[in-house]
């Protein structure tokens, strides 16, 4: 018996999703494809089990919207909470917002293109640039991010059960953020509101590569596995503003994400064609970011259990999940930088709609 409806649809057809099992769905949470550089480590949102979910239409073509979100306002030091006051940085919040549409050329090659947008508010304490010592002060930036593009090859069997990607990412997105000017009443010497690495682009060219592969647990395929690797790192870097030294020299850092999850086809329910629950766990590593502007509180090593449910009405599919760290190790520089520890979130939640057309 072919593999459940939640891995494939259709044996000689199946959608790009399907195929990556992480070209672009997740919200942002992903994401949303969200591969810019982030502090939440946004690399994370491109894989997981919505990505696993066929987009599957007659004509090859499938569309989708995805909302991610996350409330970064915990401080951590090494692999445990830390005071709040030792990190001048207090808040990330941002919800992502990403489309996409992928198509299947033929029985073994697909494409896909993302498009995130950013709706973030970074909440800092002044130390004399954009704003005064002493001062918490919250600015918020809509902007658009990195445009991600990806193939997909998954001519290896018949199934098409295994599969590799590479694509690119685009340095489209933001990675220079407003600007405050100098107030000299204020005392302030004016500067960039954002650091690099909260920004939604990183201003880097970035290469992606990655594989699948999706299976069978019971006799009938009702239950199902999947298990997915993705790596990026940066090629091609620029520099931010040029009114100050903001953007000198800085690279993200390359980016390993893995995923391993279970699937369950419950049949229908009601109005749905489908009811799918799924779990899932994903393991993340992010080096430092490098250059002259580089935080040394980049980086991190995270894994995520996710529940979730994917929903079938016809042409149209829902998926929703929460991610909750269960485990999160992130470098952290010494006191005296003044900002000491890294803003992490307790949940990330993700909505996503798609169509088949």
């Amino acid at each position: 018996m072919p593999l459940p409806h939640i891995l494939f649809r259709k044996p000689r057809k199946p959608s790009l999703r399907t195929l990556t099992l992480g070209l672009g769905l997740a919200t942002a949470a992903a994401l949303p494809s969200l591969a810019q550089a982030c502090a939440c480590g946004c690399g994370v949102f491109d894989l997981g089990a919505n990505t696993a979910f066929p987009n599957m239409a007659d004509s090859g073509w499938s569309i989708w919207a995805r909302y991610n979100q996350m409330d970064q306002n915990r401080n951590w030091v090494g692999s445990s909470r830390a005071d709040a006051s030792l990190n001048a940085d207090k808040d990330i919040k941002t919800s992502f917002y990403t489309f996409g549409a992928q198509y299947m050329v033929n029985h073994d090659w697909g494409v896909m293109v993302e498009m995130p947008v950013f709706d973030r508010s970074f909440t800092t304490t002044g130390d004399g640039g954009p704003y005064p010592a002493g001062q918490v002060a919250t600015t918020k930036l809509t902007a658009l991010g990195d445009v991600m593009v990806e193939a997909t090859y998954a001519g290896f069997s018949p199934d098409m059960t295994t599969g590799v990607i590479f694509g690119v990412k685009l340095p489209t997105g933001d990675y220079t953020g407003p600007y405050i000017a100098p107030n000299a009443a204020a005392g302030t010497q004016g500067g960039m509101a954002y650091d690099r690495d909260t920004l939604p682009g990183s201003g880097s060219t970035d290469l992606v590569t990655g594989a699948y592969h999706v299976g069978g647990l019971t006799s009938d395929n009702t239950v199902a596995y999947f298990l997915q690797a993705r790596y990026q790192f940066a090629v091609f870097t620029r520099d931010g503003a040029t009114s100050n030294a903001q953007g000198a020299g800085y690279r993200p850092g390359n980016d390993l994400n893995l995923a391993a999850g279970l699937t369950a086809d419950l049949g229908s329910a009601g109005p749905f064609s489908r009811v799918a629950p799924v779990l899932q766990l994903v393991a993340s590593k992010r080096n430092a970011d490098g250059g002259a502007v580089a935080s040394p509180n980049s980086g991190y090593r995270r894994v995520l259990l996710a529940p979730g449910l994917d929903l079938r009405v016809g042409h149209y599919k829902i998926y929703a999940n929460v991610s909750v760290p269960v485990y999160q190790n992130v470098n952290t520089d010494t006191p005296a930088s003044g900002n000491y520890g890294q803003l992490v979130a307790s949940r990330i939640w993700t909505l996503q709609l798609g169509y088949d057309l």
